[in-house]
């Protein structure tokens, strides 16, 4: 995580759940909405790939962002906040 920007671009600053979780770097991946597995994504951006962030991989969005997607999203919504995460990493990165 860069920041408050956790390893798949999510903005750790803007959620409302920060005051509980210190995001998944802090935690290794046990973030407070896995209930106390690891997170899939961090555990295979880091723990398996050793990236810093899922935009090293050639494969994003992967499955797995679709297997843990925000169930309240709309299809819609959904791919738009894949955009946004994606945009906000690149930004990280200079790209």
């Amino acid at each position: 995580m860069t920041g408050a920007i956790s390893v798949c671009g999510l903005d750790c600053s803007k959620c409302y759940c920060k005051e509980r979780c210190a995001g998944c770097d802090a935690c290794k991946g046990i973030v407070f909405h896995t209930g106390g597995a690891e997170c899939a994504i961090w555990h295979c951006c880091v723990a398996v790939h050793g990236f810093s962030n899922c935009l090293a991989c050639p494969d994003l969005p992967c499955g797995i962002w679709s297997k843990t997607r925000d169930p309240h999203f709309t299809d819609e919504e959904f791919e738009a906040n894949v955009k946004g995460r994606i945009a906000l990493l690149q930004a990280l990165q200079g790209k």
